[in-house]
C-alpha cells in the first residue's frame, strides 16, 4: 500500500535562491511511500542512507540504494518512490552552485559527504559560518563523486511505455520477445528494433536493468535473496545470483555489504 511521503521542508522555499544548498532528512514509516510528481526550480539530490528509493523522470527510473544519491536537475519533473522504514536525504542546489551535470544521473556518496548532508540537514541555523563552510564543501565534493549505472530507460512510444509499465508492475513475467510483441500488435522484429532504437539496449538486457533495479531495491529493504529471486520470476536462486553477479561484478551480498561499507563504492 503507497500513502503519501510527508513534506517537513513546507516550512521555507526550497527554491530560496539566497541559499545555495538546502539539505532535508525523511524518515519513511513502515509502509511503502511515494512523493507524486512535482518540479522545483532547484536541482535535487536524493540520497539514501538506509533502504531504497526509485526516482521517476519522463525518460527513465534511476535507483537509489543504500549510500547513494540520484541527482535530479531543475525544473525536471519527478516522482520518488521510497521503501518501508527508508532513511533519506532530499538536498536542493541552487542552479549553477555547482558544476552537476543537466541531466540525471546516480552518484556513489563518499564517507566525507555523507556525513555533510548529515550535518547540513540537523543544522539549526545558529552557526552561519559553519553552515557556510559545510555547504561549500558539499557543493566541492558532490561533482567528484563516481557515476553508477543504476539507471533504466523509459521511452515516451506508446507501445514501449506499455510493456515498461506492465514489466514494472509484474518484473516476474517472463513473457517472450515474441508474446510482447504480439500484444502490442508489433512483429518481433519490429519490436525488437524498437527497444533497441528508444533505449541502446536489447530487450533482454533492458528486462535485466529493471530487473537490478528492483533487486537492489528490495534487497536493501531488508529482503533475503531468495525471496527476491523468486519474486522476480527465476527458476533458481543460483540463475539470480549468477545474473546479478555478472551484471555488476559481485553477488548481492557482496555488493551490498561493498555499498554499506565504502559509501556507495561499489
Amino acid at each position: 500500500m503507497k500513502q503519501p511521503l510527508s513534506y517537513p521542508w513546507l516550512d521555507f522555499d526550497v527554491d530560496d535562491p539566497s541559499a545555495p544548498a538546502i539539505a532535508v532528512r525523511v524518515d519513511v514509516p513502515g509502509t511503502r511511500a511515494e512523493v507524486p510528481a512535482h518540479r522545483h526550480r532547484k536541482g535535487q539530490l536524493v540520497f539514501a542512507l538506509g533502504g531504497g528509493i526509485t526516482c521517476h523522470v519522463p525518460s527513465g527510473l534511476w535507483m537509489v540504494p543504500p549510500h547513494c544519491g540520484v541527482w535530479i536537475p531543475g525544473d525536471m519533473e519527478h516522482s520518488n518512490v521510497a521503501t518501508a522504514n527508508a532513511r533519506i536525504f532530499f538536498v536542493y542546489i541552487e542552479p549553477g552552485a555547482a558544476d552537476l551535470p543537466n541531466r540525471c544521473c546516480t552518484f556513489s556518496i563518499s564517507p566525507l559527504l555523507r556525513e555533510l548532508i548529515i550535518e547540513l540537514s540537523d543544522a539549526v541555523q545558529d552557526d552561519r559560518a559553519r553552515d557556510e563552510l559545510l555547504t561549500k564543501t558539499l557543493l566541492t565534493e558532490l561533482p567528484r563523486m563516481p557515476v553508477q549505472r543504476l539507471h533504466l530507460p523509459i521511452s515516451s512510444e506508446p507501445r514501449l511505455k506499455r510493456v515498461a509499465e506492465a514489466l514494472a508492475q509484474d518484473p516476474a513475467d517472463r513473457s517472450t520477445l515474441a508474446e510482447w510483441a504480439n500484444r502490442v500488435a508489433l512483429s518481433e522484429s519490429s519490436l525488437a528494433r524498437l527497444v533497441v532504437k528508444e533505449t541502446g539496449l536489447s530487450f533482454g538486457r533492458w528486462r535485466q536493468q529493471l530487473h537490478l533495479i528492483v533487486a537492489i531495491r528490495e534487497l536493501a529493504s531488508g529482503a533475503s535473496v531468495q525471496q527476491v529471486s523468486g519474486d522476480l520470476g527465476y527458476g533458481s536462486v543460483t540463475a539470480f545470483i549468477t545474473m546479478f553477479k555478472k551484471a555488476l561484478g559481485k553477488p548481492p551480498a557482496k555488493y551490498l555489504s561493498s555499498v554499506l561499507q565504502h559509501g556507495g563504492a561499489a
